[in-house]
């Protein structure tokens, strides 16, 4: 990984120190600004028996969009 010296005002500078974590970096603190996250920042958000309702509810969901896929296919080729 490469790294880049970038100029920002004091102004910015302070603002993001501010905001900066214990044993966080200035380059941590920018992506956790700008969307660039880990997926375990995810681990213990919800409990398993949530987790387990969410993939089943995922399943039906994918179940359901897989059967009007079909159904409008074949209205499609019947035309």
């Amino acid at each position: 990984m490469g790294a880049r010296n970038i100029s920002i005002s004091d102004e910015a500078y302070e603002r993001l120190k501010s905001i900066k974590q214990p044993g966080e970096s200035f380059t941590d603190v920018i992506n956790r600004l700008t969307g660039r996250r880990s997926i375990l920042e995810l681990a213990g958000l919800i409990s398993r028996e949530e987790g387990r309702e969410m993939k089943l509810r995922v399943k039906e969901i994918r179940k359901k969009s897989s059967k009007r896929i079909r159904t409008l296919s074949q209205r499609i080729h019947r035309s």
